[in-house]
């Protein structure tokens, strides 16, 4: 019997997962117009399969329509081909759903370009660590990559064949950690690559025998993965917007404001962008990570860091000039994640606001009182205040569509609520095995 080969359309939905439904290849110039059917209760599917509490119930259908400039297909092996198209959710009439991962971050990058005439460039810098075992005491070091350097390489060409541009490679520092870099890409282009990325990193790493996870930390006594979100502007004439030499730390106004923004919302949007449990175990002081909605310049303790640039000549700094969003991780769904980024940013444009100093000292050793005298608070601590947080900013909720916010928190609520027995072993292992 000779195999149908077979498309898979693809949404991430704002569990971070990548769902979706296969069809026959030689369908795909109907499947671009009509595409599969989809059911609107699939976005309350938990990351542990669950279903939590839906508006919706049995009630309703959807379209979910392949989108080709999203296309994936590529071999490892003599396996079978991996062709998938990340989509779009709309309605049998076919208009945009509102609970399209891909169409709410739509909104967000077109709100920004109302308001600055700037289109979003933005990357995704992932760590990801492969479960078992591995060399010890190998923190950057060369042997722990070249015994992994077939799969590392095996993925750079991946992802260079799915139209990625990949940038770098390399061990992290935790144990069989690894963090992976491309090339910032337009518009909601990036979010696209970030899913793609993902999930071609869990195929490399399978066709090794290995199996890869994004989950924020699998060992509260180690460190955790990351994900990082660059971003610089550029007007339609493709002229960088980003950087002011004479700006603070470099940052244009209009990249002062945005940064200003996101760091007054990031206590309110931290449960789209750090959206598991675990999130909170790694966004805590001294792991490098993000602990406080502060401002650091070159600073990687920091929850926006405003990046260093190697070139010395204005013109070259000004298109490598950019800012880092780093309280974040891959429990999240790449679009929903830089939507609310993107909202925060454009709020603080909408208010002329100004960022604050960037911080140069340890702010664990601040009191509360302290920390507000500088424009800076303690994130929240948990996905529970995290998630009080979102709800209690109507700013915030009203970014996003009617219901989104009431659908999201019941999301997450019954995330948390399958873990509620579990150490938080457990409830590591269970993140690791989910993402």
């Amino acid at each position: 019997m000779t195999p149908m080969p077979l498309i898979f359309a693809a949404t991430c939905d704002i569990a971070g997962k990548v769902r979706g439904k296969a069809f026959p290849a030689d369908q795909l110039e109907k499947r671009l117009k009509r595409g599969v059917g989809w059911v609107p209760t699939n976005v309350q599917i938990t990351c542990f399969d669950g279903i939590a509490d839906s508006p919706f119930g049995s009630l309703g259908d959807l379209l979910l329509i392949p989108d080709p400039a999203s296309e994936v297909n590529v071999a490892f092996g003599e396996g079978p081909r991996e062709h998938f198209m990340l989509g779009d959710i709309v309605t049998l009439e076919g208009a945009p759903w509102d609970f399209c991962t891909r169409h709410i971050l739509r909104g967000a990058l077109d709100r920004l370009h109302r308001l600055s005439g700037a289109r979003l460039f933005s990357a995704f810098e992932h760590e990801f660590q492969l479960k078992g075992s591995g060399q010890p005491n190998q923190g950057f070091g060369r042997n722990a990559f070249e015994s992994q350097r077939k799969l590392l390489e095996t993925l750079m060409g991946a992802l260079k064949q799915a139209g990625l541009t990949p940038d770098s490679i390399m061990k992290e520092y935790g144990p069989h950690q690894f963090e992976v870099v491309i090339a910032p890409a337009v518009g909601a282009t990036s979010a696209d690559q970030a899913v793609i990325l993902r999930e071609l990193t869990r195929s490399a790493a399978s066709s090794f025998g290995e199996e890869a996870t994004f989950a924020p930390i699998l060992d509260t006594a180690s460190v955790g993965n990351g994900v990082h979100i660059h971003l610089s502007f550029r007007d339609d004439n493709d002229a960088p917007l980003t950087y002011d030499e004479n700006g603070p730390c470099g940052m244009s106004h209009l990249t002062d404001a945005f940064a200003a923004g996101v760091l007054k919302y990031m206590p309110h949007i931290v449960a789209l962008t750090a959206p598991s449990v675990v999130s909170y175990e790694r966004l805590t002081p001294h792991r490098w990570s993000a602990a406080f909605n502060n401002l650091g310049f070159r600073d990687r303790e920091a929850s926006l860091r405003v990046c260093p640039v190697t070139s010395r000549e204005v013109a070259s700094i000004a298109l490598q000039f950019n800012i880092e969003y780093r309280a974040a991780d891959a429990a999240a769904c790449p679009h929903l994640a830089l939507a609310a980024v993107v909202h925060a940013g454009c709020q603080g444009i909408e208010e002329g606001l100004t960022a604050p100093a960037a911080s140069e000292d340890d702010l664990s050793l601040l009191s509360p009182e302290a920390l507000a005298a500088r424009g800076y608070a303690r994130l929240p601590e948990t996905l529970e205040a995290a998630l009080d947080s979102f709800a209690a900013s109507t700013t915030v909720t009203g970014w996003f569509p009617d219901q989104f916010a009431d659908v999201y928190r019941a999301h997450k609520l019954a995330e948390i609520a399958h873990l509620a027995d579990m150490d938080i072993d457990a409830k590591c292992a269970a993140y690791a095995d989910t993402y």
